[in-house]
């Protein structure tokens, strides 16, 4: 058996506190959904819903979080916002008309509704499958 010295206790303390930095140097992903997963909401639109809990911010009794994944070529319907929520896309891109107003998300992008004040519908016009994360603030 070798004897340990100095250096080789600093160069096993080293290799240990790299460890964990190696580990944490990728990425985390978000949690997707299967295709099947969820109620389907229209041809080719699905939302699965992840969880939701009572909110501590005061103007809020509830949150929720969901996600809608969208296929290609599939689109949601116009609809007037019935809370107020956060929309985050975390695959794909999406054609978005929110009151009359034309934009692209792509993966990464975040944007916002208003209850009663915002009608929105989606379109997916790209190949591949748009996941669009939804965090609900419901008032009641």
């Amino acid at each position: 058996m070798e004897a340990i010295n100095r250096r080789s206790t600093i160069a096993l303390g080293l290799t240990a506190a790299a460890t964990p930095l190696i580990a944490w140097a990728t990425p985390a992903a978000a949690q997707t959904s299967g295709s099947d997963e969820g109620k389907e909401l229209a041809p080719g639109v699905r939302e699965i819903t992840h969880g939701e809990r009572a909110s501590v911010i005061p103007a809020y009794a509830m949150v929720k979080l969901r996600d809608v994944v969208i296929q290609p070529g599939a689109k949601t319907p116009d609809n007037m916002m019935a809370n107020d929520m956060l929309c985050h896309m975390t695959e794909g891109e999406l054609s978005v008309v929110q009151n009359e107003k034309k934009f692209t998300v792509k993966k990464g992008d975040v944007w916002t509704c208003a209850k009663g004040n915002t009608t929105e519908g989606t379109q997916n016009t790209s190949s591949a499958v748009a996941i669009m994360r939804v965090i609900d603030l419901m008032t009641s």
